[in-house]
C-alpha cells in the first residue's frame, strides 16, 4: 500500500515491458510519457500530466543503445525537475558502464563516476539499481543508492528448477566473482569452486579449484555480453566431469553473443534476470530462461515511497518473489 503524495511512474524506450509490470504490481498508471528523435537524433520528452509536487520514479535500464537510452533518462530527470517533481529517483535496473569503476590502465576514464556525476547534475535525488558491477560504485554518488541484489531469487529459482541441486555445485567463472558465489553456496549448503584464467590468454582455464566430478554444476555471474566466458567456463566444467552444467547470471547483455553458440555449449539452461530485455535473445535459443526482478523493483519503489526499510528485500521475501 503507498502512503502520502502520489507515485509517478515514468519511462523512456528502454525497458518498457519492465515498467508496466512493476507499475501494474503496484497498481498505479503509468505517467504518460513522449519519448521521441529528431531526425538528427536529438531526443525530445513530453511528459503529458502534472508532476508537480508527486513522488517520480522514473525506470530506464542501461541496455542495448546504452548512449541513448542514458541520455533519455538524464532529460526526463531534468524534464521533471523543471516541473517541480518533489523527488526524482532513478530506477536503473542495469546501471550503464558498470564495469569502468576504476583505472585498468594509464589514462583510462573512470566512466561509472560520470555517469554518477551526470545524473547528480540533471537532478535526480536518489538512485535505485540492482547488482552493481563493483559495490564501490555506490560510493561516486553524494545521495542515496540502493543496490539491490537478484541472488534471493538465483535462490529461488535453483531450489524450485535444478534437479538434484543438493548435490550441485556453485561455480565462479573468474576471481572477481568468488565472494557472490560463496555467499549463494552457504545458504544453499553445498560447495563452490572457482575458475582462473590468465589474462594473457582468456580462452583457456588454467586453474578449477574444486571437485565438480559427478556434480551439478551452477555457474554465477553478474553479467554476460559476449559470453566467452560462460562458454569457456561451460566446456571445462564439462571436461573436469560434471554431470550437468547451468549457468546463471544477473545481466544478460548478450549484445555481442551468438545465441546459436548458446545452443551448442554443454549447457542445460541459461537463466539471466529481466533487468535487460529479453524477447529477441529468447526466440534464437531455447536454453535461455528468464527470471522476473519486477517484484523485488516494486516491492523497493513502494518501502522508498513509504519511508521503510529495504533490507527485507534481501533475504526470505525476496526468495518468495521468485516463486
Amino acid at each position: 500500500m503507498l502512503h502520502g503524495n502520489s507515485v509517478r511512474i515514468l519511462t523512456g524506450n528502454s525497458h518498457p515491458e519492465l515498467a508496466n509490470a512493476v507499475a501494474e504490481r503496484l497498481n498505479v498508471t503509468m505517467t504518460p510519457c513522449t519519448v521521441k528523435k529528431f531526425s538528427n537524433g536529438e531526443i525530445s520528452v513530453k511528459i503529458s500530466e502534472s508532476i508537480r509536487e508527486e513522488d517520480v520514479f522514473i525506470i530506464q535500464s542501461g541496455c542495448s543503445d546504452v548512449n541513448d537510452n542514458l541520455m533519455e533518462l538524464l532529460i526526463l530527470i531534468s524534464a521533471c525537475k523543471g516541473a517541480a517533481a518533489r523527488r526524482i529517483t532513478a530506477v536503473i535496473p542495469c546501471y550503464p558502464y558498470a564495469r569502468m569503476d576504476k583505472k585498468a590502465k594509464s589514462r583510462a576514464p573512470i566512466t561509472a563516476k560520470l555517469v554518477a556525476n551526470m545524473l547528480a547534475v540533471a537532478g535526480c535525488d536518489h538512485v535505485i539499481t540492482m547488482d552493481l558491477h563493483a559495490s564501490q560504485i555506490q560510493g561516486f554518488f553524494d545521495f542515496p543508492v540502493d543496490n539491490l541484489y537478484s541472488e534471493p531469487l538465483m535462490i529461488a529459482y535453483i531450489k524450485r528448477n535444478i534437479p538434484d541441486w543438493q548435490n550441485g555445485i556453485v561455480v565462479s567463472p573468474d576471481a572477481g566473482g568468488a565472494k557472490r558465489v560463496t555467499a549463494i553456496a552457504d545458504k544453499l549448503g553445498v560447495e563452490f569452486a572457482l575458475i582462473h584464467r590468465k589474462h594473457s590468454s582468456p580462452e583457456k582455464v588454467e586453474v578449477l579449484v574444486g571437485d565438480v566430478r559427478d556434480k551439478v554444476a551452477i555457474v554465477v555471474d553478474d553479467m554476460i555480453d559476449s559470453g566467452r566466458t560462460i562458454s569457456v567456463a561451460a566446456k571445462s566444467l564439462k571436461e573436469h566431469g560434471a554431470r550437468a552444467v547451468y549457468a546463471i547470471v544477473s545481466h544478460g547483455l548478450l549484445s555481442e553473443t551468438k545465441m546459436t553458440m548458446i545452443e551448442e555449449l554443454p549447457l542445460e539452461q541459461l537463466v539471466v534476470t529481466n533487468t535487460i530485455p529479453q524477447k529477441q535473445h529468447a526466440e534464437g535459443c531455447s536454453k535461455l530462461v528468464t527470471i522476473d526482478v519486477s517484484p523485488t523493483i516494486a516491492e523497493s519503489i513502494r518501502r522508498t515511497h513509504n519511508g521503510e526499510s529495504i533490507s527485507l528485500l534481501f533475504g526470505e521475501w525476496a526468495e518468495g518473489a521468485g516463486a
